[in-house]
């Protein structure tokens, strides 16, 4: 929905196409029998090389970990189980990438190092032992692994085995030397199941049969391979990821540095307030409070000076007002409350002093919540007002995006983007540092590209509910 003059259009069609962080809503998908074909391929490769890996894991496994427990004696063993240690966690990890590979669900990875802790030498040397995690994949790569990949290795190749053979019989049945053969399965399932003597010949009728079985087992290969693969999912999720009082330390530290964020940003706003008041409106109050008290002074002597006094006093007054509303206008204008988020954005944009177009997906009437609306907009304001003042463009877009991602979480975009020198960078105490903190403690993202030369496209994703 463009906004602005003419030469603000064709100015901003020089202009990169800003596209929001977002993605389009995610669609479900439904689990289909092709759709299920279509992941044979990577399931057979993921359970023709489970059993490969899981008995060479075994063995480097069994050998380093009992080697070292019969050597702990003389203390060289405890560095073999710290050993021991990585190369399951290495393990562990093959069969969690192995698994993305295949097309499951990604497994939540653990949390072996904190991000707040140095990387020494002896916390590498002591940590396994006080981390369950290496405990589990050390059980996963000895124990349940091997145990449960001869298992579905078996069953993976006796069905594409009977499946391939079943199929194809009809071609090389036919060169095997029957000899003497007195024992057709056929044959044997024909008496049993009717109880009589058959007589039809049990070559071909082995064929056909071989042929039935090969028809069955193909149909059914996409769910034997997908209920294996789910299988080693299911113990993976449960040895291999992450436990869920790591996510929830890792909310509430995300929580805190969020809390933080807002509490800076808040405060920087202040600062930011208390020091346009005193360096604009207040100084113009305290000239205002002198000529009219010098107005005072002449008005019975000099009323011609008096009247001039009082209109510059006037004049100081409306200026006074005009700042204030500036003011106002950069934290919650009455036409956000009143009209919504792209009403303001576009009266924004119409007082802008470089040429401004407005994009949105937004429709005219769409209200989001007062702290969702009154965020966005001061984050397109304080861009504005940097784009006046440092970036030297002659054009300028806005862009609001309203958008659903994968995971089914809403949010709303909003981007600034213009043609001037760029060079924009987030610097600590700056116009931009606030911003990425205010942003952050909305649990939002603010994303700076602002190569030198331009052009610059800076813009936050809020989240919506």
């Amino acid at each position: 929905m463009p906004t602005g003059s003419a030469e603000a259009a064709r100015g901003s069609a020089s202009l990169d196409t800003v596209t929001a962080s977002t993605t389009s809503p995610a669609t479900a998908e439904h689990t289909t029998y092709g759709s299920l074909w279509r992941r044979v391929p990577r399931e057979l490769g993921f359970l023709v090389l489970t059993m490969p890996i899981a008995i060479i894991g075994l063995s480097v496994l069994a050998s380093l970990f009992w080697t070292g427990i019969g050597t702990v004696v003389i203390y060289v063993g405890f560095f073999i189980v710290v050993a021991a240690f990585y190369v399951a966690r290495a393990f562990g990890t093959v069969e969690l990438t192995r698994l993305d590979w295949a097309g499951s669900a990604p497994v939540p990875r653990p949390v072996w190092e904190a991000a707040d802790r140095p990387r020494t030498f002896w916390r590498m040397l002591f940590g396994p032992w006080a981390n369950g995690h290496y405990w589990l994949y050390l059980l996963h790569g000895m124990i349940i692994n091997p145990i449960v990949s001869v298992i579905s290795w078996s069953i993976t190749i006796t069905w594409t085995a009977g499946a391939l053979g079943g199929l194809t019989g009809w071609i090389w049945l036919g060169f095997i030397p029957s000899g003497n053969r007195d024992f057709f399965l056929s044959r044997v399932l024909a008496d049993s199941i009717f109880g009589i003597h058959s007589t039809f010949d049990p070559v071909a009728g082995d064929r056909v049969l071989y042929l039935i079985f090969g028809v069955i087992f193909a149909v059914t290969l996409p769910f034997v391979t997908r209920g294996l693969t789910l299988l080693h999912h299911a113990i993976a999720h449960g040895l291999l990821g992450a436990w869920r009082s790591e996510a929830l330390q890792r909310e509430v530290a995300d929580l805190s540095a969020q809390r933080g964020a807002a509490v800076a940003a808040e405060d920087q706003s202040l600062r930011r307030l208390e020091r346009d008041l005193h360096d604009g409106p207040q100084q113009r109050l305290i000239r205002l409070q002198m000529d009219i008290a010098s107005a005072e002074r002449k008005l019975a002597h000099d009323p011609e000076a008096a009247a001039s006094l009082l209109a510059e006093a006037r004049k100081q007054a409306g200026d006074t007002l005009e700042e204030l509303r500036a003011l106002s206008r950069g934290f919650a204008p009455p036409i956000l409350q009143d009209r919504g988020l792209l009403a303001a954005v576009e009266s924004l944009a119409a007082r802008s002093t470089i040429p401004t177009v407005v994009e949105s997906s937004v429709q005219p009437a769409e209200r989001f919540s007062p702290e969702v609306e009154r965020n966005a907009y001061y984050v397109l304001a304080e861009l504005s007002a940097n784009l006046a003042k440092h970036s030297g463009a002659t054009a300028a877009r806005l862009v609001l995006d309203r958008s659903v991602d994968e995971a089914g979480r809403q949010w709303l975009s909003v981007w600034l983007t213009d043609n001037g020198n760029g060079g924009a960078t987030v610097v600590t105490g700056h116009g931009l540092s606030g911003l990425t903190e205010r942003v952050h403690g909305l649990r939002g993202e603010l994303t700076v590209d602002s190569p030198v030369g331009g052009p610059t496209r800076i813009g936050a994703r809020l989240p919506l509910g």
